[in-house]
Formats: C-alpha cells, sequence, structure tokens
C-alpha cells in the first residue's frame, strides 16, 4: 500500500498542484509517515525553511491520537505559516515515551511540552519556552465511574489506577506525588493516552483513573457523563510553545510574534482555544521553578 502511494506521488509536486491541494497532500503523506515510523519532511513552495533546507519541526505531546492532533495543530502551523514566511511540518509520535526520547534527542525545532519536559529538554538541549497559557494552571485529577461509591483516593488503596504514560506531568507525576503523600500504594498500568485512561474507567476496565480537566473536557459527552472526579491535585504553570536554541533568533522572534498576534484575534483565538491557550503569555524557565520545589522529578521515570 505505501509503495503504491509514493509511486502515484512521485510525478507531483508543487508546481503540478495548488497550494491548498499541495498541503493537503503533504498532510496525507505526515500521516503516512507516522503509522509506519518513516520520515516525512516536504516542504511548501515559496516559503522559507530551517537552516537544513526542511521544514521547521513541530511535534505536541500526543495527550490525544494523531488524528485529533493534526486537526488541532496543522491550521495553527498554517495560520504562522502564512504570518511569517517560514515553513513548518507536524511531526507524529504516538505515544509519550516516543516524544520524549525524540525532544531529548534534539529531532524537533519547535515543540509543545509539559512543564517536567521543559525541564528535561533545557537539560539535554537547552531548549527554550516562548508562550504559554496565562489563563489557568495544569492540575492532576483522579476520575472514577460516577456511579462508583469512591469519595476519596485513600479509598483507592491497593487497586489498579491508569495513567496515560509514566511521565505525564499533570495526569501522571502530580497524582502519583498526591498518592505517595497520603501514603496510598496502588498498582499502575499505563496505557498511552488520556482518551484511553477514560475510556478504561467509563467502561469499568479500571476501577480510577488519572488524567487533566482539558482532555477531560475535550472527550465526548457519552464518555464525560460517565465519569466523576474525586481528586484534583497542586497546580503548576502549563505546558509552554518552546523551541530548539539552533533556530535562528530571528526566526523564534517571529514566531513568538505571530502565536502573539494569532491571540490578539478572534479567529487567531479560536484555534488556539483547542490546544486549549486561553491568554497567550510570555513563557520564561523560571515559571517552572516548582518541578524542583515539590522534587517532582523524583517522580519521573526513565524508559
Amino acid at each position: 500500500m505505501f509503495t503504491i502511494l509514493w509511486r502515484d506521488f512521485a510525478f507531483v509536486t508543487p508546481t503540478t498542484l495548488p497550494r491548498p491541494h499541495w498541503k493537503r497532500l503533504t498532510t496525507v503523506i505526515s500521516v503516512i509517515s507516522t503509522l509506519i515510523g518513516a520520515p516525512s519532511s516536504i516542504a511548501y513552495a515559496g516559503h522559507h525553511t530551517g537552516q537544513s533546507g526542511k521544514p521547521y519541526s513541530f511535534a505536541a505531546i500526543p495527550q490525544f491520537e494523531q488524528r485529533r492532533l493534526f486537526r488541532i495543530w496543522r491550521p495553527i502551523l498554517d495560520e504562522l505559516e502564512r504570518q511569517t514566511g517560514l515553513s513548518f511540518e507536524f511531526i507524529g509520535t504516538a505515544k509519550i515515551p516516543a516524544f520524549e526520547q525524540s525532544f531529548m534527542d534534539g529531532k524537533f525545532d519547535f515543540a509543545y511540552m509539559n512543564p517536567l519536559h521543559v525541564i528535561k529538554a533545557r537539560q539535554s538541549q537547552g531548549y527554550i519556552p516562548l508562550v504559554r497559557d496565562g489563563s489557568r494552571q495544569l492540575k492532576g485529577i483522579v476520575v472514577v465511574r460516577r456511579d462508583s461509591p469512591i469519595q476519596s483516593i485513600e479509598e483507592l488503596q491497593g487497586a489498579r489506577i491508569d495513567f496515560p504514560s509514566p511521565n505525564a506531568l499533570g495526569a501522571s507525576i502530580l497524582p502519583r506525588a498526591d498518592f505517595a503523600r497520603r501514603k496510598v500504594s496502588f498498582v499502575p498500568r499505563y496505557v498511552q493516552t488520556h482518551s484511553s485512561v477514560y475510556l478504561h474507567v467509563a467502561r469499568g476496565i479500571s476501577l480510577a483513573g488519572c488524567g487533566v480537566l482539558s482532555t477531560l473536557q475535550a472527550q465526548k459527552a457519552s464518555i464525560r457523563s460517565q465519569l466523576r472526579i474525586i481528586h484534583t491535585t497542586r497546580g503548576l504553570t502549563p505546558h509552554p510553545f518552546s523551541v530548539h536554541p539552533r533556530v535562528p533568533e530571528a526566526h523564534r522572534r517571529k514566531v513568538k510574534q505571530a502565536l502573539q498576534k494569532m491571540a490578539s484575534t478572534p479567529q487567531g483565538q479560536r484555534l488556539l482555544d483547542a490546544i486549549p491557550m486561553k491568554e497567550l503569555v510570555e513563557a520564561k524557565l523560571s515559571d517552572y521553578h516548582a518541578i524542583k520545589d515539590w522534587k517532582l522529578e523524583s517522580y519521573y521515570i526513565k524508559q
């Protein structure tokens, strides 16, 4: 199947297709590449690229499945292209551990990552936070079925609890830190995405699961209506949009200014709301000092 697709695309170039069709084609190729683990690096005609001559790579922590991430981020990247004249390629990573290893290896030029990732990415590659949401804090939640008799996390002693991944900050590290503070022992199960956590609890596969409020609110009403929050963790400064230091300062500034401009218009803010980034503000490394103050790095599991 993949060979046939590449054969069929072999003679298609930006000069033989209008730009909207070319962009849809490159999105299809990127999705296929993500599914089979192959690289995809097709630049759009007429746009400036990174120092290697390829589009700037962008990845987002995979809180949702890849098609949903594409629907959220591709329109934002398109608007960044329009405003900056730069070109961006969305790089899909199906699982959070793969995303972590990739940014630790410096594979992404730009990335949307959680606060603990910011610290790890800074230490390993020097990533720089650019902007973040200033309207809320990142808090973990623990959910059970709505008809469950459980009212507190203390009642989950010895239970199997679902998490997206070991190092999801809001959905795993913050709840695990609270379980430890309350001396609650449990059996963790890592199910890759927030959506899987909620689905398992709703179907009664797991007694409880952990996520964050924004991903719970993003679920279908048929899933949300079956769940109840029994615990909310302490709050942290939320995920930043970050950049690798190899990206020239002038391009970093263009992207930051374009995101700020996007947030100043109703149309642009609607795109950012999908992240969600309700009130875009400048991000600084000092925003994330609580990671060290609360010793959350001790809950990081190297994979």
